[in-house]
């Protein structure tokens, strides 16, 4: 029987019937055009099977998919407004979901309405924080009209977009796949040097221009590379909002990953076009087609089998295919051109990608330029209040600029304090704009934030214990991930619990707050101030300092695995029955009895019955066979044996004689 024949026969896609028999048993071939019918025959009688299995996990991947929908738009600052009324439609349309999905929502919680029917205020509350959005009465027109600082981004991005401009590209996927080489190839400058490990520590933006082979014509194209350790999911979820194209990077010698799947989430959440660079096809062991396959296993069909995304193989390292990889980089953005535009001719607005603190410059911070304008002198107006004003600008290259156009990121110098990443800067909004409140923004980025440190248990899990840290760091990106991730850290039994965190060196106030709280003091990129690394030799407080991310949370997990309770495993041993009382003496006794199935063993612990109820436990310190101490004895042994317990044995008493094995526990987070 012909593969197609089957295909539809079973209803699904030939290429796709061809990847998901080998895991049911069934291996025809990746390539093949006939099956025989017995085995046909076999495949149709175990589809039904095959089938469920098939759409459970469909249905899991897309519970999965909803629930991080659902966080980046809890995560986000974006408020939706909602009408004291307010038709099923147009709460979609304000929604952005699809019609047929929003009713599926509201027929879950007992809603059965049409496209319409209005909705009240509260229900229509209820179904979007469900979706986690955050949820606003909305105020009268005019009011509205005049509150520019709450805009949405995205209704600024599309005022008037007629202007092509640079594709913005986020390059994703699993740590040490290669996607900071990726970008060195294609910059022809190396910026892995400065990395520690080898590893991106910090969101960054570059652009390139790429000359068409063809037509000559010179497209400048914006790249933001995402740092690619789990722990940065907040910074990578960032990054893929104000991208326009994804480049997920796999290596074909080690295939998809966890971070993989969780940037294909990322992606497919953030509704982004993509294409996949299969990379280090030079390495031995490089298998692209198992890649296919695998990426085929999460719903991404290559379009050399039918499906939308585009692969290209590529040795970043050879700087092999680099070019082709562009090739349909900027095909794909001509397909997608119509979102590829902006407003050049209006006021600057855009999203903070990166901010830090520098030593000689200040407050700074890399702002990618969404549309129009941003100029020398600009109020940098972020979130309704103004930070500042643009004292000098600079390329990606370092170089000073006057100006920045639409998609282009830039190094601005002028904040009176640092901006959070994936902050919105609105130039546009400064009529409306408060001026920031310097003095509290810089007590809360210097120094540790204090956190209140409570002595009631009351409060707390009962039995729970605590792994408590102080964290300081150079970058606010970098000390949102690190948060984050110590959120993820625990479980019924552990937890980490932040009880400082800040910007900037280790300050005496912190030291002194990590000893109040009886807590690790950690840097991440930063160092002690003189008086701080002074009291921490006195104090003998433990510091550890850090340049690479996981290499901290590693040592945490380590710590956290000794804070576990030992997993302790009964074996029961044997059955000893007491014969004879020797000698009775305060919590001892000295017996004599006999094995009747087992053993029993030196310093083994005892459940003690009496005419068949159990009445008691104690142990065995010492056990003898004729005059001499021994560490077993068998069944069918009678013996001499030293008893320690509160109760008093009788002749004829049963012991149920065990021992106790400690395992030490492996760590699994919730």
């Amino acid at each position: 029987m012909n593969v197609t024949d089957l295909a539809r026969q079973l209803k699904i896609h030939p290429q796709k019937l061809l990847q998901v028999l080998p895991e049911f048993g069934f291996d025809i071939g990746a390539r093949a055009v006939k099956v025989d019918d017995r085995v046909a025959n076999q495949i149709q009688k175990e589809w039904r099977r095959i089938k469920f299995v098939l759409e459970e996990r469909e249905k899991k991947e897309k519970e999965k998919q909803k629930e991080l929908e659902k966080e980046m738009r809890q995560q986000s600052d974006l408020v939706v407004k909602i009408p004291d009324k307010i038709t099923v439609k147009e709460l979609s349309v304000l929604l952005d979901l699809p019609l047929n999905k929003l009713i599926v929502e509201l027929m879950k919680n007992g809603i059965l309405v049409s496209q319409n029917e209005n909705l009240d205020y509260d229900t229509a509350v209820i179904i979007a924080e469900d979706l986690g959005f955050k949820v606003d009465r909305a105020e009268n027109k005019d009011e509205e009209k005049d509150s520019h600082h709450v805009t949405k981004l995205e209704n600024i991005l599309t005022q008037e977009a007629t202007t092509p401009r640079a594709p913005v590209i986020v390059v994703m996927g699993h740590v040490d796949h290669g996607k900071t080489k990726l970008l060195d190839a294609v910059r022809h400058t190396n910026v892995i040097d400065t990395e520690s490990g080898g590893i991106t520590q910090h969101i960054g933006a570059y652009q390139v221009v790429w000359t068409d082979p063809k037509s000559k014509e010179k497209r400048p194209i914006t790249f933001i590379d995402t740092p690619g350790h789990e722990a940065f999911t907040v910074m990578r979820s960032r990054g893929a909002k104000v991208a326009d194209i994804a480049i997920l990077v796999v290596a074909a010698d080690d295939g998809v990953k966890p971070q993989t799947v969780e940037a294909i989430n990322i992606i497919k959440a953030a509704k982004l076009p993509f294409i996949v660079a299969i990379n280090k096809i030079d390495k031995e062991g490089a298998d692209p087609q198992r890649v296919r396959t695998d990426l085929s296993q999460y719903s991404i069909i290559p379009e050399e089998w039918g499906g939308e995304v585009p692969m290209v193989e590529i040795s970043a390292k050879q700087n092999l295919n680099i070019d082709k990889l562009l090739d349909t980089l900027l095909l794909l953005a001509d397909i997608n051109e119509g979102q590829i535009r902006a407003n050049p001719h209006r006021s600057a607005a855009g999203t903070v990608i990166e901010a830090h603190v520098d030593k000689g410059e200040g407050p700074v911070a890399t702002i990618l330029v969404q549309t129009g304008m941003l100029i020398n002198n600009d109020p940098l107006v972020v979130n309704g209040e103004i930070y500042g004003k643009v004292r000098a600008m600079k390329n990606y290259r370092g170089e000073n600029i006057l100006q920045a156009g639409p998609s282009t990121p830039v190094r601005i110098l002028g904040f009176k304090v640092a901006p959070q990443v994936g902050d919105v800067l609105d130039v546009g909004s400064v009529n409306e704009a408060q001026l920031i409140d310097v003095k509290a923004k810089r007590v809360q980025q210097s120094g540790a934030e204090k956190v209140k440190i409570s002595n009631d248990s009351a409060n707390e899990e009962e039995g729970k214990k605590y792994f408590n840290v102080v964290i300081k760091a150079d970058m606010l990106g970098s000390l949102e991930a690190i948060i984050g991730a110590f959120e993820k850290m625990k479980n019924e039994e552990v937890s980490v619990r932040v009880v400082g965190k800040g910007l900037g060196n280790i300050t005496a106030d912190d030291v002194t707050l990590a000893q109040t709280a009886n807590a690790k003091l950690f840097a991440f990129h930063v160092t002690p101030m003189p008086l701080a690394a002074e009291m921490i030799r006195n104090t003998g407080i433990e510091f550890k300092e850090y340049k690479v991310i996981y290499d901290m949370l590693n040592y945490i997990e380590e710590e956290l695995e000794k804070m576990l309770n030992p997993e302790v495993t009964i074996v029961e041993l044997g059955i000893f029955k007491v014969m004879q009382i020797f000698r009775s003496d305060k919590n001892q006794q000295i017996l004599g009895g006999r094995v009747e199935k087992g053993k029993i063993i030196k310093d083994a612990k005892v459940r003690i019955k009496r005419k068949g109820e159990h009445i008691g436990i104690g142990k065995l310190p010492q056990i003898q066979m004729g005059r001499q101490s021994v560490s077993e004895i068998m069944e069918g042994n009678e013996c001499g044996a030293q008893y320690e317990g509160k109760l008093k044995v009788e002749e004829g008493d049963v012991f149920e004689v065990y021992k106790e094995e400690s395992k030490k526990k492996k760590l699994e987070f919730n």
